[in-house]
């Protein structure tokens, strides 16, 4: 399914494949040899987004871009089933296992894995060649990777990062008060954009 989202349309180059059942949706554009699977969603929210020549967006995987962060994927990169990307720029030879979550302005080097249900966090460098370990973290610049209950030592390098303020535009709560109401709503704000877009096919 092929959607146009304030005025950007999917670029495919005529040599890749869309199946039946993925959406790619605004200014998306996927290179040439490129595959995007069965459930798959990509969707460029306002940033652009491209998809380079031979990756693999596989099943039920979603690639996101938002107004403050493209996403670039370089050549040759494979994105597993679940996976969840935003945001981010991947170099070429990048292997996204099943279950990885990757997200804003994360930069992830060149032949660099995150392996099944590993994490790389908002504004997170990996150096090329490097791994982050099957449901591991890797947060900071350079990344520091992690086990996920290592959670005090991932939280003191997670906070200045300031997610609600970085993602959403909000202040963090203070303890015992909540900013859920405001992100609500500026994320209400922004998905109602898509009550315009017009399918192309599909």
């Amino acid at each position: 399914m092929l959607i146009k989202h304030l005025d950007g349309v999917p670029e495919i180059h005529h040599s890749a494949y869309v199946a039946p059942s993925a959406t790619v949706c605004g200014k998306v554009v996927v290179g040439e040899g490129s595959r995007i699977l069965h459930g798959a969603v990509i969707v460029a929210e306002g940033g652009r987004l491209r998809i380079g020549r031979n990756c693999v967006v596989m099943h039920n995987a979603v690639v996101r871009s938002t107004p403050k962060c493209s996403t670039d994927i370089g050549d040759h990169c494979l994105i597993g089933p679940n996976a969840h990307i935003v945001g981010c720029s991947l170099e070429e030879s990048v292997f996204i296992a099943t279950g990885a979550a990757v997200f804003h302005a994360a930069r992830l080097g060149a032949r660099s894995e995150v392996r099944i249900n590993g994490v790389v966090h908002l504004k997170s460098v990996l150096l090329p060649d490097t791994t982050v370990p099957i449901g591991w973290v890797a947060v900071g610049d350079p990344a520091q990777i992690l086990p996920p209950g290592e959670h005090d030592r991932i939280w003191e390098i997670q906070e200045p990062l300031d997610f609600p303020q970085s993602v959403y535009g909000v202040e963090r709560p203070k303890p015992g008060e909540t900013n859920m109401p405001e992100v609500t709503r500026r994320l209400s704000r922004l998905y109602g954009s898509h009550i315009d877009d017009e399918f192309i096919s599909g």
